[in-house]
């Protein structure tokens, strides 16, 4: 199997293990993510405003490549994620967005949100599936309880995202036992750590992301794993606070673990 991949900018600088391990565990899982030659910024935050088109112009450039190729766009972020599938979303469902920017972009052939967008995670669960991945694992993590960190953009909004149950999610879970390790239900798995107001707000962003912290220590949590750079960035820092209690890594971390490439 072979898709088109949109790495984003963080995983190129802050994130390159996230992407790594995914390319490495990707080639034992015996498919190919070939990153798009002229990939752009998507823009890390979804556009708000119902006018705004600037914004969304990069996301629909990289879903019109990989449609062009037949493809499906595979994305790691899960920050890209959410402003790729929900741009993809707008281009398909409202009319007044799609006449503007297929106007602005003048394409050869017009845009209507045809590609399916998928996160590296859903690859593994609807096209791989758990159960061929667990046959593929050579080191398995057992006697590991693994947290599993959602954040806010995997699961909201639900109606759009269609990634799991927004309330109580279980692919992280499942994606865990079929490395065989133990996955470990925190209450707080699912809270915002506080994403980008770290920038002006740290205060606020530390008390969300200690509360983070200590709900997965209270639940015997020993390591937390997650698919979005800021939301590490900032449980790292609460982690830190909390004296380096937990250890916080990228799925794909784990991952390539299991598979024997890490």
């Amino acid at each position: 199997m072979k898709y088109s991949y949109y790495p984003g900018c963080t995983l190129k600088t802050k994130a390159q293990e996230l992407e790594k391990f995914a390319l490495d565990s990707a080639k034992v899982l015996g498919f190919e993510l070939e990153e798009q030659k002229e990939w752009q910024c998507c823009g890390a935050v979804y556009p708000m405003a119902t006018d705004e088109i600037a914004t969304k112009l990069s996301a629909v450039r990289s879903l019109t490549a990989a449609r062009d190729k037949g493809e499906k766009l595979v994305t790691l972020c899960s920050a890209c994620h959410h402003v790729i599938k929900r741009v993809n979303h707008d281009m398909k469902t409202k009319n007044d967005i799609r006449t503007k920017v297929n106007n602005y972009l003048e394409l050869t052939k017009e845009y209507e949100g045809e590609t399916e967008v998928l996160h590296y995670l859903e690859v593994l669960r609807d096209e791989i599936g758990f159960d061929e991945l667990a046959k593929k694992v050579t080191n398995p993590l057992t006697n590991r309880k693994i947290g599993a960190y959602y954040g806010c953009l995997l699961l909201r909004p639900s109606s759009t995202m269609n990634f799991d149950d927004p309330e109580n999610p279980s692919i992280i879970e499942d994606f865990i036992k079929a490395i065989g390790a133990t996955p470990v239900i925190y209450p707080y798995r699912t809270e915002c750590c506080g994403g980008y107001l770290c920038l002006d707000k740290k205060e606020l962003v530390n008390n969300m992301s200690n509360t983070i912290i200590e709900s997965a220590l209270k639940n015997d949590v020993s390591e937390v794993v997650t698919a979005c750079p800021l939301c590490k960035y900032n449980l790292e820092i609460a982690n830190d606070g909390a004296k380096n209690k937990l250890s916080i890594s990228y799925f794909t971390e784990l991952l390539a673990e299991a598979l024997g490439v890490k």
